[in-house]
Formats: C-alpha cells, sequence, structure tokens
C-alpha cells in the first residue's frame, strides 16, 4: 500500500531527513543568489554572456568534478558522516568565497572559490538522494522522493528571497554581496547538526562493493556508474530525456539572464535586474510544487513513459510559444511551465534510480547523474554564449532550445523501444 505525503512526516528517519535538507537547500538558494549578485548585477562589475557563462559552470561544473568521487565515496563511507562532515567544510568554503567577494576579487579566483563550495555541496546533496530509501519504505520512494524534493526546492527558493532582501538592505556593493553570501553559512551548520543526530551507519550503505583501496574506488566510479544505468533499462532511458531538458534549459536560461540584465525594463509588479531574476525563481518554484504534488498522480495514472514524453512535448511548446516573444510576462509563464516539466522528469529519473539501482550502486549512478547532466548543461551555455547577443534576443537559439527537447523525445522511444 502506498503511502500519502502526511504519512512521511511521522516517520522519525524521513522529518530528520528533510530538515537537514530544508537547512542545505536553504544555504544553497542564499550562496547562488549572493554570487549572483555579486557577479551578474553588481554595479561595481560588468557581466557579457560568457562571464554569465563561467557563472553557470561554477555552479554546475562541481556536480561533473566531484560527483564521481561523491558517488564512489558514498558507496563505501558512512553516509551520515558524510552529510555531517560535507557540511561543515561548505560552510567554511562559504565563509572564503564571502571575503573573495568583499575584497572584490573576480575571474579565477573567485571561481575557483565558488567551486569548492559547489563541489562539496555534492557530497550533501548525493548523500541524500542515496540515503532516502533507508528513512522510507521502499514502495513509496517516487512519492517521498517527490515531497522532500519539491520542498526542498521551495526551501532553496525562500534562501535565495532572503539573499535578496537582504542585499536590498546591506546593499548591492562588494561588501554587501559579501555579507550576503556569507549568511548562508548558518544553514550549513543546522544541516550537519541535525544530520549527526541519525546513528552511524542508518543511513548506508548496507554492504560496500568496493576495492580496498579508496583511490581505485574513486577511479572506478563514473565506469562502475555507468554500467549499473545501462543494466536498468528505465534508467538509461530517463537519462535520454533528461539531457534534452538539460541541454535545452540551459540555452533558454542564459537568454532569460540577458534579457533581465540588458534588454527588460520593469512593467508595474514585474520587475527587471535581479528583483527579476527572483520573480523567474519563484515562478519555477511554482511549476516545482506543482510537479511535486502531480507527479506521483500522473505515473500512477498514465505510466512513466506518456507522463515523459508529455513533460517534453510541453517544454518544447512553452520554449516556442511563450519564448519567441521574448516579453517579460511570457518569459515567466514558459519559466513555470519548462521548470514544472523538468521537475517531473527529474522526479521519474530519481524514482527510476532509487527503485531499480541496488543500494552497493546507487551513490555512483547519482553521482553520474550529476556529472552528465551538467555537463551537457554547461556545453549548451558554453555554445549559445558564442552566438547570442549581449541583449539576449536570439529566436534562432531558442527554436534550438524547441528543437533538443524533440529529439530527446525521440531518442526517449527508441531507449524503450530497446528495452522491449
Amino acid at each position: 500500500m502506498k503511502l500519502g505525503p502526511r504519512a512521511f512526516f511521522r516517520m522519525p528517519g524521513f522529518r530528520r531527513l528533510l530538515f537537514s535538507r530544508f537547512a542545505a537547500q536553504w544555504s544553497d538558494g542564499v550562496f547562488r543568489a549572493g554570487l549572483a549578485g555579486a557577479v551578474l548585477f553588481n554595479p561595481e562589475r560588468g557581466a557579457d554572456p560568457l562571464t554569465i557563462a563561467g557563472g553557470f559552470a561554477v555552479l554546475l561544473l562541481p556536480y561533473s568534478v566531484i560527483g564521481p568521487f561523491a558517488g564512489a565515496l558514498l558507496d563505501r563511507w558512512d553516509r551520515r558522516r558524510v552529510l555531517v562532515t560535507a557540511n561543515l567544510l561548505r560552510g567554511l568554503a562559504i565563509v572564503l568565497a564571502s571575503a573573495a567577494v568583499g575584497f572584490g576579487l573576480a575571474g579565477t579566483e573567485l571561481f575557483v572559490l565558488a567551486l569548492l563550495v559547489e563541489g562539496v555541496s555534492r557530497f550533501v546533496g548525493s548523500g541524500m538522494s542515496a540515503s532516502l530509501p533507508h528513512v522510507v519504505p521502499r514502495h513509496s520512494l517516487v512519492t517521498a522522493n517527490a515531497v522532500a524534493t519539491t520542498l526542498g526546492a521551495m526551501v532553496a527558493v525562500v534562501g535565495g528571497g532572503c539573499a535578496i532582501g537582504l542585499r536590498a538592505v546591506i546593499g548591492s556593493g562588494n561588501t554587501g554581496s559579501a555579507w550576503t553570501t556569507a549568511t548562508a553559512v548558518l544553514g550549513t551548520i543546522v544541516a550537519a547538526f541535525t544530520a549527526s543526530r541519525f546513528t552511524a551507519g542508518s543511513l548506508g550503505p548496507d554492504s560496500v562493493d568496493e576495492p580496498e583501496d579508496a583511490f581505485v574506488a574513486v577511479a572506478r566510479g563514473l565506469a562502475d556508474g555507468g554500467r549499473a544505468a545501462l543494466g536498468a533499462p528505465t534508467v538509461t532511458a530517463g537519462f535520454v530525456a533528461l539531457f534534452a531538458h538539460r541541454a535545452s534549459y540551459g540555452i533558454s536560461l542564459l537568454l532569460t539572464v540577458l534579457l533581465l540584465r540588458y534588454s527588460f525594463t520593469d512593467s508595474g509588479l514585474l520587475k527587471a535586474g535581479l528583483p527579476g531574476l527572483g520573480q523567474l525563481a519563484v515562478m519555477g518554484a511554482a511549476g516545482i510544487l506543482l510537479a511535486g504534488f502531480a507527479t506521483p498522480r500522473l505515473v500512477n495514472r498514465f505510466g512513466r513513459h506518456r507522463v515523459v514524453l508529455s513533460c517534453l512535448l510541453l517544454a518544447a511548446a512553452s520554449q516556442a510559444g511563450l519564448g519567441l516573444p521574448m516579453r517579460l510576462p511570457t518569459i515567466l509563464l514558459a519559466a513555470f511551465l519548462i521548470t514544472g516539466a523538468g521537475q517531473v522528469l527529474k522526479l521519474c529519473v530519481d524514482s527510476a534510480v532509487q527503485r531499480d539501482i541496488g543500494d552497493e550502486a546507487r551513490g555512483r549512478v547519482f553521482a553520474l547523474y550529476d556529472t552528465l547532466f551538467n555537463i551537457t548543461q554547461v556545453v549548451a551555455v558554453a555554445a549559445a554564449a558564442a552566438f547570442v547577443p549581449l541583449d539576449g534576443r536570439s529566436p534562432a537559439l531558442l527554436l534550438v532550445a524547441t528543437a533538443v527537447y524533440l529529439l530527446g523525445g525521440g531518442g526517449y522511444l527508441l531507449a524503450i523501444r530497446r528495452k522491449s
């Protein structure tokens, strides 16, 4: 019998893991919004498409660089210890990055420190995903994952809103941006304390399928994750769909940031600049919230394959129909629909990994998941940055993003047919 969302909050283990996730993702939201304000919307700094692409790389490359290490070690080390240690290390890295912002560092120095923050956070994110099957019944993973991921994403948006509010009070220059970004350390401390209340070994791994040499285990992480993913056709097909989403979303996100920075102006309640980026995040969060409630019901009623294909088609239609006018109201509506569709895709793939991949390899598959998808998004953003004008108005790139979704649907169908 499947459990409803409320039932999970009566489970102490799920509740504790969720609260640790909340604190960590609030910290994520504060740090990322603080860094965006410091780099992209700081009157003391400039931002062109390549700089923005570099900012996306800072946020996404740690998933690719640290992911294989996180996966192998999460399948080897006590995940409770990983969650505690990684959160504390991330707090230290946030302090260093905030100091760099305050001193006006830019370019390589600031990006390296931000990469350190985001890289360490991968141990936290991957550890929580790999630990979830240890705190809820396996037959209810789809709903539990939807609840945890959706609420966590909402808390991250709240964190971003807190950062935007603090920046308005403290100031938008280097000093104000530094203090705003440093606030994120509070979340890492709370997340570490909450995770420490689990007993040793309670979050897995149940068994260790690793060589004795830890360095060999790390080196094998990607290959092992790839073999496990290819051995589960539902996971392979889901990967194809998410490849398409990440690439298309990366292109449209770059265009949107440029439009907010250089093209759009305030229109009543709708804002340009960093407040507009905040409104974009709110619309995305609303899409994520709707996806969290709708995904279990949609999958139960229509099946995972139909839901995935429908989301790809919805996202393609939103890119073309709402993105091409390049007006602030339609861009915000597109953000709601595309982010919601992407979240449904992610929840479907997350649950497939949690259900169809054994515990001894689950961390490595989640690491591979992070690695491939975020490399895809970074490459897509970088490629688009080479062609997009400074004002972000590029209908041709939006049509490319639309076509990528349609190609992803075709690839998904091929992967499913290979299963049969």
